[in-house]
């Protein structure tokens, strides 16, 4: 029988597991530079992080500003998570479940009749189900960032809107995509199916019960000292964004919380495995079996190119969290969240039960990479004999409800390997896991060819015709005519590449090329799930001017990779003319681009595919024998390279 933790690797004897709860000063240094390099590449004015371990909130710290020219954020400091508040729905619904006021394969329209005269996506489409808003699996597109900005509506008016019609990409039930407005659908169901409201019932039901007291669904609930204030980068600086109150899409991502409070939810997810006694882990309100039930797949993510030389394992939704078998550690389940003003993400290791969150107060906040990276350092293996120092003292460290007498990492399997000492049989692991009808909307094309319009000669009533309002809120008019601009500046005069032709994945999703005399840019839109959709979202990457520090930084690393595709043997050297961030491993990166030039061969510069030109930028390289993606950002102020990935074209 396999192990019922999934991804457990075998016991090593070169190297002991990473103690997560007991942190020596250095490990709590290396998690600091990483932060600080993630920090400066400046997508947000502040962020805090902490490491949940043994069941406690061992070691956490905040960097930046909670607000600008106010205090560091600590752990106790409030932040919208956004779509974390995902899994909050997601275990609203399966208490519901457990206590027999649903089932999750009911028809959604038995709690929210507003659904009853929705046109399906196909003659032969089933009706939309409680599991399929669930796992993503309702037909809905894609809808960021348009449902951000709809956090706020009446319920009300959001029974009218949806009595007005959605348009669905998929026959329900045949694929993945995110969609917010199926989880906004998921809180009518619990607001019905309790009999209260939504809010109300979350409180009393999860966050009252585990003594989350500091978790909320209103900015107005927090002294304005304990409160993040959320930003976005505008073309003079920092700009406050007004927190939207809580309304109909509260259940998609209105929560507030701290990473105190949200180390106790974690907890509760690893808490659950392995399989046991109702009560291990300690009191929760949720049982044991749903909890896991909602970190096992449900249904596939598309698959994502894999890093060279190696990169994350399958992807997976569970309910409200997704799941990823990570080569290197096994199962990790996490989930991220986006919000004007804010970017989060919280991610565990079933096996240790190690978990990292990040809270940042800049506009969608990449946080999971400085996550990915913080939860890799603490589960990284010691060598053998390394020790390390207890974690008694350590900042911000706070222990949660019932977490006397859990198993620490001390008991973890494996412990003991390289010691000397034999390994109990007990402590010995297994391994082991635990198309769209029609072609593209015709308004995906019309908008496809508008946008274009746009780019050539940009006039503000044509876009407030064609876009949804949030466009504007996300990025004003101007900034995007400025944008268009430097693109223009930078590859000369462009115009659609036909020899690249445009690509979808979904019906309500468009991808295309610009192409100028000295580059092409990638170009895409999505539109809303309204009947009469618009444009809700425009990205365009933007190339950097070859002369500054980050054209130069990619210009090297190209060279860099090509020079060990050059060479027999793949070896090259770190160049001094490369300036790195103390904190970037230039050892792995130089192993990765000998690998990629192993596989690709010598590669030229192709299409921008995405970033701000400034500190960021993604592109193709062409290969002689395959096509690769490089990411490269640095900081703005001493224009250090903070990170480099390279992947293999999808």
């Amino acid at each position: 029988m396999v192990d019922p933790v999934p991804g457990v690797g075998s016991v090593s004897t070169q190297a002991s597991p990473a103690r997560p709860d007991q942190l020596s000063a250095s490990d709590i240094d290396a998690l600091a530079a990483l932060a600080e390099s993630y920090l400066v590449c400046g997508g947000q004015p502040g962020l805090v992080y902490g490491v949940v371990a043994g069941g406690s909130l061992v070691h956490a710290r905040g960097l930046g500003e909670r607000r600008l020219g106010g205090p560091a954020p600590d752990a106790g400091t409030v932040f919208r998570i956004a779509s974390m508040t995902k899994s909050f729905t997601a275990a609203a619904v399966l208490a519901l479940r457990d206590d027999g006021a649903l089932a999750l394969d009911d028809p959604a329209e038995d709690y929210v009749p507003a659904l009853r005269g929705l046109r399906p996506a196909t003659a032969d489409s089933p009706r939309i189900s409680v599991r399929h808003l669930l796992t993503m699996t309702a037909g809905l597109p894609t809808d960021d960032p348009w449902g951000d900005r709809q956090q706020g509506m009446p319920h009300a008016e959001f029974a009218e809107f949806l009595a007005g019609g959605v348009r669905f990409a998929w026959a329900p039930g045949t694929r993945f995509d995110y969609a917010n407005l199926g989880y906004a659908i998921l809180g009518a169901v619990v607001a019905a199916a309790s009999g209260t409201s939504y809010e109300e019932f979350v409180r009393a039901r999860l966050l009252g019960p585990l003594g989350m007291l500091s978790t909320g669904f209103d900015a107005a609930e927090f002294g304005a000292a304990r409160l993040a204030r959320g930003y976005r980068r505008g073309g003079t600086g920092w700009e406050e964004l007004a927190p939207d109150p809580s309304g109909a899409f509260a259940s998609m991502g209105g929560v507030f919380s701290t990473v105190t409070d949200l180390a106790r939810w974690v907890h509760g997810f690893t808490a659950a495995f392995p399989p046991g006694a109702e009560d291990a882990g300690g009191p929760h309100p949720l049982r044991r079996a749903s909890r896991r039930e909602m970190q096992l797949p449900q249904v596939a993510l598309p698959p994502q190119p894999p890093a060279m030389p190696a990169g994350p394992g399958p992807g997976s939704y569970g309910l409200g969290l997704f799941v990823e078998d990570d080569a290197a550690h096994g199962r990790i389940v996490s989930h991220s969240g986006g919000y004007p003003g804010f970017g989060s993400h919280m991610r565990w290791h079933l096996a240790s039960g190690t978990g990292v969150i990040v809270l940042a107060n800049g506009t969608y906040a990449p946080a999971h990479v400085l996550a990915s990276k913080l939860l890799d350092a603490v589960l990284r293996p010691r060598p053998a004999g390394s020790g390390s120092s207890g974690s008694a003292g350590l900042p911000g460290s706070a222990g949660l409800p019932g977490s006397a007498g859990l198993p620490g990492s001390a008991e973890l399997p494996g412990a003991a390997a390289g010691s000397g000492q034999s390994v109990a049989a007990d402590q010995l692991t297994v391994g082991g896991p635990v198309p769209a009808p029609g072609g593209p909307w015709p308004e995906t094309l019309s908008g496809q060819r508008k946008v274009m319009g746009l780019l050539r000669s940009w006039d503000d009533a044509v876009a407030a015709r064609l876009f949804s309002p949030n466009v504007a809120q996300d990025e004003p008019f101007a900034e995007r005519r400025r944008t268009a601009e430097l693109i223009r500046q930078r590859i000369g005069d462009f115009r659609e590449d036909k020899a690249r032709p445009a690509e979808f994945d979904s019906p309500a999703h468009c991808r295309w090329w610009l192409r100028g005399e000295r580059g092409v840019v990638k170009a895409e839109i999505r539109l809303t799930p309204e009947w009469h959709p618009r444009v809700q979202s425009v990205v365009l990457a933007v190339p950097p001017d070859p002369d500054s520090p980050l054209g130069r930084l990619l210009d090297r690393l190209v060279s860099l990779l090509n020079e060990g595709a050059a060479r027999s043997d793949g070896a090259v050297q770190w160049p001094s003319t490369l300036p790195a961030s103390a904190a970037l491993d230039t050892g792995l990166l130089t192993r990765q681009l000998a690998a990629a030039a192993a596989w690709a061969g010598r590669c030229r510069r192709g299409a921008f595919i995405s970033g701000n030109g400034e500190t960021s930028v993604a592109v193709e390289l062409d290969g002689e024998t395959a096509r690769l993606i490089l990411t490269v950002s640095a900081d703005p102020v001493q224009h250090l390279l903070q990170q480099a990935d390279i992947t293999l074209a999808p």
